[in-house]
């Protein structure tokens, strides 16, 4: 049977609420996979391999019912000897956040932006949070060198578009950054999405928003021919288990 091809890109929940389900948009990503036990690989590049992160996606990961669950780290070599193998094996691939930046340069120079865009087009689910959001986008906006923002062009491209994450942060100037970048012509037309929002692509094209926090929306940003920009909402679908 021929899948889909799917992303689900998050902004994660940098701020939950009380009593909010941790790990939600983790199980969004098994539900769009369509199996009843799905297999689900965590990648967590852009923090270091984190022991810590890749601890607590276990524990989150798993407290959603039946799956087989592994974890891809690169330092300081790969902890399976067939990385394509395994990868493609998979259901779903999910990708933590942090620095979009290093993901990059490491996932290119152990060659897996090629072996992710051969997972896609099998029919795996690839997601991810943040850093795990952008990298499957053209180029976006990071804090990868500081909180001042700065624009990163050199996306994986499976999505013709541009991606701001983390939306409505108050701590940094994310949302007029994002836009800004895109009416300069900087950024090529995209999607921003506020926190516990994700962008579902099938093929390339935005399916829908879904959303883990009641009332978010995502935002297509884009040039209005001027130096500025036309944004439009795309209110999320409220999806949780």
């Amino acid at each position: 049977m021929i899948r889909e091809r799917q992303i689900l890109a998050c902004s994660g929940v940098l701020y939950p609420p009380e009593g909010f389900p941790p790990g939600v948009q983790i199980w969004q990503a098994m539900r769009l996979a369509d199996v009843r036990r799905p297999r689900m690989c965590f990648i967590a590049t852009a923090v270091g391999d984190s022991r810590e992160h890749i601890d607590h996606w276990y524990a989150r990961a798993g407290s959603f019912g039946d799956a087989d669950l592994s974890h891809l780290q690169l330092f300081t070599q790969p902890n399976v000897t067939d990385v394509r193998a395994h990868l493609l094996a998979q259901d779903v691939i999910f990708v933590s956040g942090g620095s979009v930046v290093n993901l990059l340069a490491v996932w290119r120079a152990h060659r897996l932006d090629a072996i992710l865009r051969e997972c896609w087009e099998a029919g795996v689910v690839l997601a991810g949070q943040s850093a795990g959001s952008l990298c499957w986008h053209l180029a976006g906006v990071t804090d990868s060198y500081g909180d001042g923002l700065d624009a990163v062009g050199d996306g994986l491209g499976f999505l013709p578009f541009s991606n701001g994450v983390h939306d409505d942060l108050g701590d940094q100037p994310r949302r007029s950054r994002f836009r800004r970048l895109v009416g300069e012509g900087v950024l090529p037309s995209g999607y921003a999405t506020e926190d516990g929002v994700a962008l579902h692509y099938v093929g390339t094209g935005l399916h829908e928003a879904l959303g883990v926090l009641p009332d978010r929306n995502a935002w297509f940003v884009e040039a209005d021919g001027a130096g500025k920009h036309r944004e439009t909402a795309v209110p999320a679908r409220y999806w949780l288990p």
